[in-house]
């Protein structure tokens, strides 16, 4: 057993995040504004834990990655919870500065583009041969760039599924513009992960490594 198995063999941050996120979920259950929104919304993140739980034993990632997956999910339950159009804190926002709408639907989509950035970053770090440099920034943008794209077309699919269903789930909030927002948005955020945590992210993986 080599010395960086046995250093996170009892490292239990994963774990503590993952009962916060618990507790995050069951709070959000307490009398959302709409169960079918709040489905359609905390899906994501109950499948991003499951899936990051079945392989914890093969790929653990830092603890940095992991907290941002979990900002992320926390980011997707408030979501649900109130509906992206009707985030209260977003709609305080809203008011004080005389805004055209709920932004809250912005910060889901920049942290759609933000949080994978690093999460593919490390991906490619560990099991590629790739470095620090243009290729790798490429690399992470364009896959962020396809899982925003992707999940517009769910998005899409639901909407043509469930009709006036999924507007709440949708969030456009009358906004014709609303997907190319979304992309845009999901570039900023890749671009902004990769600009500003680099840095911190290449120290963290080095923590791997002792």
């Amino acid at each position: 057993m080599n010395q960086t198995t046995v250093s996170y063999k009892n490292d239990r941050y994963p774990l503590i995040l993952l009962v916060l996120l618990g507790l995050a979920l069951m709070w959000s259950l307490i009398r959302p504004a709409d169960y079918f929104t709040w489905l359609l919304e905390v899906l994501p993140a109950g499948v991003g834990a499951v899936l990051l739980m079945a392989i914890y034993r093969q790929f653990r990632f830092t603890n940095l990655v992991y907290t941002l997956i979990w900002l992320h999910a926390l980011i997707l339950i408030v979501g649900g919870h109130y509906t992206y159009a009707e985030m209260p804190l977003f709609n305080w926002i809203r008011d004080t500065f005389g805004l055209e709408r709920n932004y809250y639907d912005r910060l889901g989509h920049f942290a759609q583009g933000f949080v994978p950035a690093l999460i593919v970053r490390e991906v490619l770090l560990r099991k590629t041969t790739l470095g620090s440099g243009g290729w790798l920034t490429f690399l992470i943008v364009s896959v962020c760039l396809a899982i925003s794209a992707a999940y517009e077309l769910i998005e899409f699919v639901v909407a043509k599924a469930t009709g006036t269903a999924a507007e709440a789930f949708l969030g456009t909030q009358g906004d014709v513009w609303d997907t190319q927002w979304d992309m845009l948005f999901a570039l900023i955020g890749a671009l902004t992960a990769v600009i500003l945590l680099s840095g911190v992210h290449n120290k963290h993986l080095k923590q791997l490594k002792h």
